[in-house]
């Protein structure tokens, strides 16, 4: 019988109680891990203090305040989970745990840590993540003495709307994971240059932060960098050093220029621009030979170099909500891109055939100007989405008939009057939405397609449907029709 049925059965029917049971047991037959955890407990029983064999203690989503000072009574503890309390301060004691590797604060309202927390140098993995509510609450700072967990490999610090990060964290050479996202911080201290053990670093949501020091530059084992959300207005020259990245969002910052190292990043296979400020890319991005994924949604582009698109392994591509009138030749020399969104933007024609994306599977060029596209779109073998909404086609493009793959087409928000007669090589779509337009008929060949479930007329200006072959569910001003 488990742990918790038998509990049940003997009727101990609140935390306090089976808390003691547990630690009674624990007691009795030597165990080496106690789980104390969600039994809304608000103050840890006294009689754990006489666990001293312990390794292993989870006390977490209860409701606990404060901490008694019995519990660095505990030296055998290598693992201690606090998270999702209400802790707002740490016993001074707790520095006597000498043997911990793992401490898990997170989710608690703790405003200071004691120095002794230094004294915890075996600690391998420190969670702070805070969480809070609140921006009143928080750390605020780091006691200088968190530069003496040397051993620490992870180190969460999340959510704690610091201000300020100590010189002394330039101590922690052994981190590869370091999660500082969502603080206050206007500044970073130089001696973050120091870790250069790191693989993953996280500053995103520090919006008060506007320049990064030249000491990133020396991070040369970091895979993973998160620079997102801060309101950069430059990135240093040294960030090219970051060789080893492979993936970069610098999403919602205030960039109007990247610098010409930009190119050197060439392990680079994920990388977010969307939503700054740019108006052109350097030539040197053309090097990231492995990019797969270039998001540069919301920018300020009007136009696209010639050859900056020379990334033969580029798989998704958004360009969408910028300001494009035409795009670069380049554009359809892409042989892996199966993803491009160039929605939301002025575009007026494809002056360039897509027929070199021989891949494509997914193209949106919805909110455009376009009046056609030309033949050779019909190419495109691989294609099964295609989004064309909130243009100004008047006439059905005709390519389209030629998409085989083709599972989902959106025409709506047009101004088409009139349909093909023919729909006989769509024989993949599924769904066919064409709200929104002039049509007065539909043709009677749409009821041929052998796979449509879905077709939405809805907002033009039809008198009848055609008479199905198969059930079709029809969206219609009309009685509802299937």
């Amino acid at each position: 019988m488990s742990t918790t049925m038998m509990e049940t059965s003997m009727g101990l029917g609140n935390g306090k109680e089976i808390a003691g049971d547990r630690i009674g047991r624990c007691l009795r037959e030597g165990s080496d891990s106690l789980d104390l955890s969600g039994l809304d407990l608000d103050e840890v029983p006294a009689s754990l203090g006489a666990l001293t064999h312990l390794t292993a203690l989870d006390l977490s989503h209860n409701r606990l305040a404060a901490l008694p000072e019995s519990l660095g009574n505990l030296l055998g503890l290598t693992i201690l989970n606090l998270s999702d309390n209400r802790l707002v301060a740490l016993p001074e004691s707790i520095g006597g745990l000498t043997a911990l590797t793992r401490l898990d604060l997170s989710r608690n309202q703790l405003t200071s840590l004691p120095e002794s927390l230094g004294n915890l140098t075996a600690l391998t993995w420190l969670d702070l993540n805070l969480q809070v509510d609140s921006q009143l609450t928080g750390l605020k700072t780091l006691p200088e003495s968190l530069g003496n967990l040397v051993a620490l490999t992870r180190l969460d610090l999340s959510y704690c709307f610091m201000a300020v990060l100590p010189e002394s964290l330039g101590n922690l050479t052994s981190l590869t994971h370091l999660d500082l996202h969502h603080n206050r911080f206007a500044a970073l201290p130089e001696s973050l240059g120091n870790l250069t053990s790191l693989t993953r670093l996280d500053l995103s949501g520090n919006d008060s932060l506007r320049v990064l020091p030249e000491s990133l530059g020396k991070l040369t084992t970091l895979t993973e960098l998160d620079l997102s959300g801060i309101q950069l207005t430059s990135l240093p020259e040294s960030l090219g050093n970051l060789t080893t990245v492979t993936r970069l969002n610098l999403r919602g910052n205030e960039l109007t220029t990247l610098p010409a190292s930009f190119g050197n990043l060439s392990a680079l296979t994920w990388l977010n621009l969307s939503y700054n400020r740019l108006t052109a890319l350097p030539e040197s991005l053309s090097s990231l030979t492995a990019l797969t994924e270039l998001h540069l949604m919301s920018n300020r582009f009007t136009v696209l170099p010639e050859g900056l698109l020379n990334l033969p392994a580029l798989a998704l591509l958004d360009l969408s909500g910028n300001r494009l009138t035409t795009l670069p030749e380049s554009l359809g020399d892409l042989p892996a891109l199966k993803i491009l969104d160039l929605s939301h933007n002025r575009l007026i024609n494809l002056s360039r055939p897509l027929s070199g994306c021989a891949n494509l599977e997914w193209l949106n060029l919805s909110n455009n100007r376009l009046t056609d596209l030309p033949e050779s779109l019909g190419t495109l073998s691989s294609l099964t989405l295609l989004h064309l909404s909130d243009n100004r086609f008047t006439v059905f493009p005709e390519g389209l008939l030629s998409l085989p793959a083709l599972v989902r087409l959106d025409l709506s928000d047009n101004k088409l009057t009139t349909l093909p007669t023919s729909w006989g090589n769509l024989t993949n779509l599924t769904m066919l939405d064409l709200r929104r337009n002039r049509l007065t008929a539909l043709p009677e060949s749409l009821a041929s397609l052998p796979e449509l479930d879905l077709l939405d007329v809805r907002g033009n200006r039809l008198t009848s449907l055609p008479r199905w072959r198969k059930p079709v569910e029809v969206l219609t001003d009309l009685r509802s029709s299937s």
